[in-house]
């Protein structure tokens, strides 16, 4: 699914923010991505949504050759993957329901099926009744979670969460890490990027920390929280 070999990233100033980089990162996996401030994750996600293009080697994403791809070909490598942000990036002038069809809109799906698949994702993070507020009447987790089920609305292959924990309390930051487990679960590759090592010691799998531009440490941690833990009648994607 993402695949990179001896990847490099040196920007016009001379900082070189990856240093030939090779891992896999396979369908279906659940993983972490952690380290300092300034080690390299946000260039590393960069270089998987194509916002940046590596300077030297070689990247794969969802069969997309990362270092050829026109822009004309970027809205639809775009569309295999949902990406939940730490500023969240919602519509102001748009409520919750708006703010997700959002996404199904952009690609000219029907009105039947957004109405459908909104209601489903609405459910999935919890939103029930929340879906004519705006951002602004919402919390912080309630944004999180509209900016989540905005990522997993197209069914995508991959969701990509940046820092999703980052602007919320801890009790919502389990609340949105368990989503994602539980979404993991049904399938769908997950990447999440945190500095939180309370949660990734709490749900475990995959880490990948990287420092210094370079892949420090690449290991299965054992997992605390379980599935099963999960309330009875969660919906799936």
């Amino acid at each position: 699914m993402i695949h990179l070999r001896n990847v490099s990233k040196i920007y016009p100033n001379g900082t070189e923010a990856l240093k030939n980089i090779s891992l896999d990162i396979n369908k279906g996996e659940f993983v972490f991505i952690v380290g300092p401030s300034g080690a390299g994750k946000s260039t590393f996600l960069k270089l998987l949504i194509h916002e940046e293009k590596a300077s030297f080697g070689k990247i794969s994403v969802n069969g997309f050759d990362m270092m050829k791809i026109k822009n004309r070909k970027v809205p639809y490598l775009r569309r295999t993957m949902g990406i939940v942000f730490q500023d969240f990036r919602l519509i102001d002038k748009m409520n919750v329901y708006d703010n997700i069809a959002f996404a199904m809109r952009a690609i000219g799906e029907p009105e039947k099926k957004i109405k459908k698949r909104v209601k489903s994702v609405i459910e999935l993070v919890g939103l029930n009744g929340k879906e004519k507020c705006r951002p602004n009447e919402l919390s912080g987790g309630e944004q999180q979670r509209v900016s989540l089920a905005r990522a997993l609305v197209n069914k995508p292959e991959l969701i990509i969460a940046d820092e999703p924990t980052g602007n919320i309390d801890p009790k919502m930051s389990f609340e949105i890490m368990r989503k994602l487990v539980e979404i993991n679960n049904r399938g769908t590759t997950v990447i999440v990027v945190t500095h939180e090592h309370e949660l990734v010691r709490e749900f475990g799998g995959r880490v990948i920390i990287i420092k210094g531009g370079t892949v420090e440490r690449d290991d299965k941690i054992q997992t605390v929280y379980h599935p099963a833990d999960q309330d009875e009648g969660d919906v799936g994607t």
